[in-house]
């Protein structure tokens, strides 16, 4: 492909990007690490997990992503007695209207949507949780035997809240593998709030419209792996992610002192993904350094278990990968 359709597709990228981040910005205040990083797992072709305490504005952040986009949006609540046929769906029997007798009917639960809000999603329980694993991953679920397709795009977004409050279950490791990115949603500056105050309690009311649809997105997630990436700065990734592992050579201090388990070949894939939106909203069609260090935490911090002596302390995981960061070899000191 010639530079000059490169160059224009990427522009229309950066374009389209900045005019759904200001569309949602209509709605949402003060959180715009938070509404870019969501959109570039988004269009990365990942899922979000989404923490913070109640109220800081999760669940509509999630719900003005989907008024914005021209997709099928399904909100499931998780609670302790939500079970995993809820999100799936069943099947049910049905009396044939040519008098053949009964039947089985597949009934599509809420899963089959294209932007799936998992609202604060570690108050089900591990059974429940668990049924989510198929479907991020897979893009399909299995019931009964037969293997029904999720609709594409597939994006699950879930909230939770901080597991020290009353009610929550730790999500599995497993699934936790599952999202590209953990965002950590700040309570709002003082500035933020009088704006937010001011938009929720006078007579109009702000709202997003819709700008673009699936097929839309799914062509700027082809754009973003056609960037390139230099070998030396793909090995550079794989050195921070190797470096969250206490038992590698790569592994610093903090690591080794804190860290039970590092981060799975997820980690450095979400990496390299989000680098290169990265690179293409910096006006790049390469990959720097730079570009790693700013995704590398979004894609580690729930993806690295910290050992007794860490959750003892109250070690946050992006101190541990700020010291990662700010240590790890250069590529040309790593064996290739």
């Amino acid at each position: 492909m010639s530079a000059g359709p490169i160059e224009e597709q990427l522009d229309a990228f950066r374009t389209d990007f900045r005019r759904l981040r200001d569309e949602i910005g209509k709605v949402i205040v003060g959180q715009d690490d938070i509404v870019e990083g969501t959109l570039t797992a988004l269009i990365a072709g990942g899922h979000v997990l989404l923490e913070g305490v109640p109220g800081l504005g999760k669940t509509l952040l999630v719900r003005t992503i989907a008024d914005s986009l021209k997709l099928k949006f399904s909100r499931v609540q998780f609670t302790p007695d939500l079970m995993p046929a809820d999100l799936v769906g069943t099947n049910v029997v049905l009396d044939s209207t040519d008098g053949g007798g009964r039947r089985f009917e597949f009934q599509r639960g809420p899963l089959f949507g294209n932007v799936i809000l998992a609202d604060e999603i570690n108050r089900a329980t591990p059974k429940t949780q668990s049924a989510l694993l198929e479907a991020m991953q897979e893009k399909h679920v299995t019931v009964g035997g037969t293997t029904y397709d999720l609709p594409k795009p597939f994006f699950v977004l879930a909230t939770q809240n901080p597991l020290e409050m009353e009610g929550t279950y730790p999500l599995p490791e497993a699934q936790l593998d599952r999202f590209f990115f953990k965002l950590l949603v700040k309570f709002p500056s003082f500035a933020d709030l009088e704006t937010i105050l001011d938009r929720t309690t006078e007579k109009t009311t702000a709202f997003a419209t819709s700008l673009f649809d699936g097929d839309r997105i799914l062509a700027l997630a082809q754009l973003v792996r056609q960037i390139p990436i230099a070998p030396e700065v793909r090995r550079y990734a794989i050195a921070v992610v190797m470096a969250t592992h206490p038992d590698h050579e790569l592994a610093t201090t903090s690591t080794k002192k804190f860290v039970r388990y590092g981060s799975s070949p997820r980690g450095a894939q979400a990496i390299i993904l989000a680098a290169k939106l990265n690179a293409i909203l910096d006006g790049r069609f390469h990959v720097a350094r730079e570009d790693v260090r700013k995704v590398a935490p979004l894609a580690l911090r729930h993806r690295m278990i910290l050992n007794f002596e860490g959750q003892a302390d109250g070690i946050p995981t992006d101190d541990v990968i700020a010291n990662i960061l700010s240590t790890v070899k250069e590529p040309a000191l790593v064996a290739a």
